[in-house]
């Protein structure tokens, strides 16, 4: 049983089994010994863990959502019913619904039929056009954030990071916040939001549900924000009357997406099984996946910007616009650029792994593909492949040697003097890697220690943290003097930890950088 199982908070709730968790907390269901009912309890357990500023903006924002919530009064948002201190962080006590979330849905599922997921849209939608009036906005609507309850209710829950009008004390400057392969684009580039942010994030929600895969999701963070910006996703093949209606969402300028009512009107039609006509005049004209657009798709694409420009239509030749189309596509991919340097700033720059390689040619990621050759891209030609006993392998370069102490895999070139850790939790105690790494970072004693960075991340499509950090190497570290150390971590589809930790002197360590994220690249779990 869990410590806090059983315990009985401001004198009148008590808490029963856990029934949810996430990055940053867990829910209780629990029971109200005065008005004796049943309620849930949320539990911010990030605050245990984290640095004294930190807890200051996860407790304001802990307030901040119980007092979003409190202003709105509509029945698909999950109800607020009271804000307690205990063990020096707030917990919020709500209306319990019995029932899962539209994540749960999709992922034990698959995916959601079309008709009905219309129908969770629209009562999402309704519950953010009753936030949007009362001068909030979600910032975080995504399917986990989506409950679907028993008696078929649906209830938008979650207003951690609302953005409260008026109100700017919660959010660091350049922090950005919220669920990346949901942020649209307009977050990316670091615009304000506004409701035309949390109608884009319930786009790419409703494609989730029906696809069963998120739109626009890639390895990398950065990779996944290079596609909300630059990339329209894949056609839904599963979508039926709700197809144009995601893409009327989806649409890159938020001046183009249908308003709150105008959305309302279509999913409602949706959800009657009828496909909404008036969504056709929002769904873009350019529509293509990856790789090289087809002929007829550059041809509507430069018409379409022929017309827009001043003086009229202009000639189009061979499939390319003649010249006022060109400013126009040169000016959607400087936009898409700066986006991009905005959003890897604001990640934290060298936290961003699967990097992103912008080039002349159109902006593409660089290709992690393996060769015939058992070269990865991006890995020296001369690394190989090795096969370690635990059931994992990686590339490396010629000369790394493994090494056991116990239940530690270490491969080095030097004795110890570099080298890399590789840790497998079978049985993780934590519920998020970054709240693992946040508990390691409060148990060490390093001299001169300073974190560098730790967030939350993606990797291999599944959540991690990335954290590195250096000190003063003394008498018990394999060299004396400035070292530094970069841990990615991460929960694996089966629930397997992975640990994947480098360490080597603080000198020349651009080259060790390079090395990690090039055995990042080549990591495989079998």
């Amino acid at each position: 049983m869990n410590q806090s199982q059983g315990l009985l908070l401001a004198g009148r709730y008590r808490l029963g089994e856990s029934i949810g968790r996430g990055g940053m907390g867990r829910v209780w269901r629990a029971h109200d010994e005065v008005l004796h009912r049943a309620v849930a309890v949320k539990e911010l357990t990030a605050a245990q863990y984290v640095q004294e500023a930190d807890r200051t903006v996860l407790l304001a924002r802990t307030h901040a959502e119980a007092r979003a919530a409190a202003r709105i009064n509509h029945p698909a948002v999950v109800t607020v019913h009271d804000v307690l201190e205990y063990d020096d962080r707030p917990w919020i006590v709500m209306e319990l619904v019995e029932g899962r979330s539209l994540a749960d849905a999709v992922r034990e599922e698959g995916r959601v039929d079309a008709v009905e997921a219309a129908r969770i849209g629209l009562w999402t939608l309704k519950a953010l056009r009753a936030a949007h009036a009362a001068g909030v906005l979600h910032r975080d609507v995504k399917p986990g954030n989506v409950l679907l309850a028993r008696d078929r209710r649906i209830l938008l829950t979650d207003f951690g990071i609302a953005a409260i009008e008026g109100d700017s004390t919660i959010t660091r400057t350049g922090e950005v916040v919220g669920s990346v392969d949901y942020l649209a684009p307009e977050r990316v580039s670091g615009a304000n939001p506004g409701p035309a942010s949390d109608l884009w994030a319930l786009g790419a929600t409703l494609y989730t549900a029906v696809e069963g895969t998120s739109p626009f999701r890639r390895t990398s963070p950065i990779g996944t924000m290079q596609a909300v910006v630059t990339e329209e996703p894949a056609p839904p093949a599963h979508a039926g009357v709700l197809a144009p209606v995601i893409s009327a969402l989806l649409r890159k300028d938020p001046a183009a997406r249908p308003t709150a009512a105008e959305a309302e009107h279509m999913l409602a039609e949706a959800a009657e099984g009828r496909r909404p006509n008036t969504a056709q005049a929002y769904v873009p004209t350019q529509a293509h996946v990856t790789g090289r657009r087809p002929a007829t798709t550059a041809r509507r694409e430069a018409a379409t910007a022929a017309e827009e420009a001043p003086g009229g239509p202009h000639t189009v030749v061979g499939g390319h616009a003649s010249a006022p189309a060109r400013p126009v596509g040169r000016r959607r991919r400087g936009l898409a650029v700066a986006a991009l340097t905005v959003a890897a700033a604001l990640l934290g720059g060298a936290g961003v792994f699967g990097y992103l390689q912008v080039t002349g040619g159109g902006g593409q990621e660089r290709s992690t593909a393996e060769t015939a050759g058992e070269t990865v891209g991006g890995i020296p030609a001369d690394w190989r492949r090795v096969k370690d006993p635990e059931g994992f392998s990686l590339m490396l370069p010629p000369g790394w040697k493994r090494q056991t102490d116990g239940n530690q895999i270490d491969y080095t070139p030097d004795g110890g003097r570099r080298f890399l850790r590789i840790g497998v939790d079978r049985k993780p105690q934590y519920e998020t890697a970054y709240l693992h790494l946040l508990a390691l970072e409060k148990t060490l004693r390093l001299p001169e220690y300073r974190r560098l960075h730790l967030n939350s991340n993606t990797f291999r499509d599944q959540p991690g943290a990335l954290w590195e950090f250096s000190w003063q190497a003394g008498a018990n570290d394999t060299t004396r003097g400035p070292r530094r150390a970069i841990e990615q971590t991460y929960l694996s589809r089966d629930g397997v930890e992975y640990a994947i930790y480098m360490s080597a002197p603080a000198d020349n360590w651009d080259a060790t950088r390079e090395q990690f994220d090039a055995m990042l690249r080549g990591w495989r779990e079998g």
